[in-house]
């Protein structure tokens, strides 16, 4: 048995869960993976029921957050770097395919 601390990488943990209320679009999920595996569309809409003589302002909306199981590498950047805590570890592990495409999980398969 090794002296060394234990770290983040010796927790067990399978693929990642998203937490679509908490996610605003940011994209720093995106931007900051190292293998480029998730992708996210999203719109703006104006927000509603501002007071008034307030300048109107629009908020972003999750059309898509999609993970490419083939491309991740399962390092958990994108878990550490969510200022809106969209994301983390699930336990169960990411299922084999039979085909690559089958290997990308949409917002119904993060869930």
């Amino acid at each position: 048995m090794s002296d060394l601390p234990a770290s983040t990488n010796d927790v067990d943990h399978g693929a990642i869960k998203l937490i679509e209320e908490n996610c605003t679009s940011c994209m720093i999920c995106a931007r900051e993976c190292p293998s480029w595996c998730i992708s996210i569309d999203s719109h703006t809409e104006p927000i509603a029921d501002l007071p008034p003589g307030a300048r109107e302002r629009t908020t972003n909306v999750l059309d898509r957050f999609a993970i490419d199981w083939s491309l991740c590498m399962f390092c958990g950047i994108c878990v550490e770097e969510c200022p809106f805590d969209a994301l983390e570890w699930a336990a169960e592990p990411v299922a084999g395919q039979p085909s690559p495409a089958g290997l990308v999980h949409e917002i119904e398969d993060l869930r």
